[in-house]
């Protein structure tokens, strides 16, 4: 007797719903699943967070498709599927573009999808997501039951459903007690705040964020420039009890000196020069919520004196006031500085320093973090697409292959700037306008590690002697004399060229003792 190929598909769906699997292998069973009962080239699961569908688990996709943030108002027939209530077919016809054109795999120049099924998925009656079929024979789904599929879909939100009740379970069992719904509700999404990644680092990261953040601990995050310390402050925000209060931010190294005890405590109206009526500081501001203080180590001493005080007692005193005010505040503070040298050099207060890393927290660098780099590039590759009106934009395989062999010194900003260039480039070469661009290795202009160290200019003469920190000194103070002497004394200029801030470059220049 011949069974029948929706109940070959769902037999071992329904069995995984009562195992204990992780998400992802799950998710990656129920689109192997998918395939079997209708053959395709690719298929995907992708979330709904607000106006963006998240892909979750593909399969026949280009990997950088994980990153992505598909926004549903600029894919309509993403858009067609979460307004229908069954399941719908895009024929080849079908003037509507495709998602996925350029991202299916292995299909060389073959780059449109020609053949489109998709179907809604509902939890507890309100949209989820969806799942997709592409294909690109542009007769593949013709003659397709679609009650079929919708009967998969039915089994598909169970699975998904199982999957958030095992992880639910998986946080029950490890914290002991349960946590507020609301908490739960504002610390699982991370990826609707950025946060990238499937690697064992980033995920020890989340988990850091997730357990540190429901504590009142001052957090110093550290790590190295472009990493996202940022993100990991708002993520640390959003898993707190305070995150329905305000999150309040400050570069530090972007205040003049005379300027920083106004901003972080306030003033009252004639306390200096221009100070014609009160004002509020950021700690005012973030008053029962949380103060993210970007580049803690620029602060100068005497501020570092009157923030200790703060974060000791909750009181602040106005610039030119006489009264203390208290506030309710939790400091998040983040730095590329090594403070612990800092201290050691008499550039940073080490009692300060103590009260800021009560639980340090390190973000790690995107070389570290293996093929994340391909999900952060579908990330930007995306946001490009968008931002140049085209249909498509993908990376070639030995594109990827470069973006993994990098060494990202410049981390997660750096692909973030490198993609968008690479963007531009491949669409200013290209005869006419396409609808789907290809970036290649040439386009990212990468080059060998040979290659990079030959084009090291001749100021940065090799290092011949003396500890790392007076060979860094060194090697700063040449590369800013050289920039100055290009821009002809003009700092403004020479902060461009060598990607500073101009305040945080005056700082670095007295530090160096160039002023």
């Amino acid at each position: 007797m011949t069974t029948h190929p929706l109940l070959s598909a769902l037999i071992p769906l329904v069995d995984d719903l009562s195992r204990d699997l992780p998400a992802q292998e799950r998710y990656r069973r129920l689109l192997q699943a998918l395939r079997e009962l209708l053959p395709c080239d690719a298929t995907a699961l992708l979330r709904l967070e607000g106006e963006h569908l998240l892909p979750l688990a593909i399969d026949g996709l280009s990997p950088d498709t994980l990153g992505r943030r598909f926004r549903v108002a600029e894919h309509p027939r993403l858009a067609a599927l979460l307004d229908s209530t069954q399941p719908t077919r895009f024929a080849a016809d079908c003037p509507l573009p495709d998602p996925y054109d350029g991202l299916v795999l292995g299909h060389g120049a073959h780059l449109e999808v020609h053949d489109c099924l998709g179907c809604p998925l509902f939890l507890d009656g309100q949209a989820w997501g969806v799942l997709t079929l592409d294909a690109l024979d542009p007769a593949r789904f013709e003659g397709t039951d679609l009650d079929m599929l919708a009967g998969f879909a039915s089994l598909a939100a169970a699975t998904v459903k199982a999957a958030q009740r095992m992880e639910a379970l998986a946080r029950r069992a490890e914290d002991g007690e349960l946590r507020a719904e609301a908490y739960r509700a504002a610390a699982s999404p991370a990826d609707s705040r950025g946060m990238v990644g499937h690697s064992a680092a980033h995920r020890r990261l989340l988990k850091e964020i997730e357990v540190v953040g429901a504590s009142e601990l001052t957090v110093l995050v550290h790590g190295e420039t472009g990493t996202g310390k940022e993100l990991v402050a708002r993520a640390l925000h959003a898993a707190s009890a305070r995150a329905a209060r305000p999150l309040v931010s400050l570069n530090c190294a972007a205040l003049p000196d005379n300027l920083v005890e106004s901003e972080l405590f306030g003033h009252v109206r004639g306390a200096f020069s221009g100070a014609v009526a009160d004002r509020r500081g950021k700690f005012a501001l973030a008053d029962g919520g949380t103060l993210f203080l970007d580049e803690v180590g620029e602060l100068p001493l005497a501020a570092q004196a009157k923030l200790l005080r703060v974060l000791q007692g909750g009181q602040l005193q106005r610039v030119g006031a006489e009264q203390d005010l208290h506030v309710d505040v939790r400091v998040i503070a983040a730095t590329n500085r090594d403070l612990a040298e800092e201290v050691r050099a008499g550039r940073f207060r080490a009692d300060l320093y103590h009260r800021l890393g009560v639980y340090p927290l390190h973000v790690p660098p995107l070389r570290e973090r293996g093929r994340d780099v391909l999900l952060l590039a579908g990330r930007f590759l995306e946001q490009n697409r968008a931002r140049l009106g085209l249909r498509g934009l993908r990376l070639a395989p030995d594109a990827q292959a470069a973006l993994l062999a990098h060494d990202w010194p410049g981390n997660v900003r750096e692909l973030e700037h490198l993609i968008g260039r690479a963007a531009l480039k491949a669409l200013a070469g290209s005869a006419g306008r396409p609808r789907i661009v290809t970036l290649d290795a040439a386009h990212l202009e990468l080059g060998t590690p040979a290659a990079t160290e030959a084009a090291v200019p001749p100021t940065a003469s090799p290092v011949t002697g003396g500890d790392l920190r007076s060979a860094t000194d060194r090697f700063q103070r040449d590369a800013i004399a050289s920039a100055l002497a290009r821009a002809d004394g003009n700092w403004a200029a020479a902060a461009r060229e060598l990607g500073l801030d101009r305040a945080n470059l005056h700082r670095l220049a007295r530090r160096l003792d160039l002023r």
